[in-house]
């Protein structure tokens, strides 16, 4: 093996992306779309994260629970699409570095 692969390796594992933490920001943060900022899917996760603060400010007045619905819904969707956004940054991620 080259420098240059070895260099290559070292920089992918860097950068690669965690299943295991993906799955814990989804389980523990996911209505506020941790795991989406730590995927780089920043502008899903920025609406969910305004979906869920607005939301929960207007559960006073009761309207606020059809957005936490929408929220809840959503993420439970992303925990079967978690996996195959972390692998598809991962793969991105090793086709620059080829």
């Amino acid at each position: 093996m080259s420098e240059a692969d070895a260099r290559t390796m070292m920089i992918y594992d860097i950068k690669k992306k965690s299943m295991v933490l993906a799955y814990l920001f989804w389980l523990f943060l996911g209505s506020f779309g941790a795991h989406r900022f730590y995927l780089g899917r920043t502008g899903s996760a920025i609406v969910m994260l305004c979906l869920s603060l607005v939301s929960s400010v207007l559960t006073v007045v009761f309207i606020g629970f059809l957005g936490l619905a929408v929220v809840g819904i959503w993420w439970l969707i992303d925990a079967f699409l978690v996996y195959s956004m972390v692998n598809e940054h991962n793969l991105r991620l090793a086709e620059q570095l080829a």
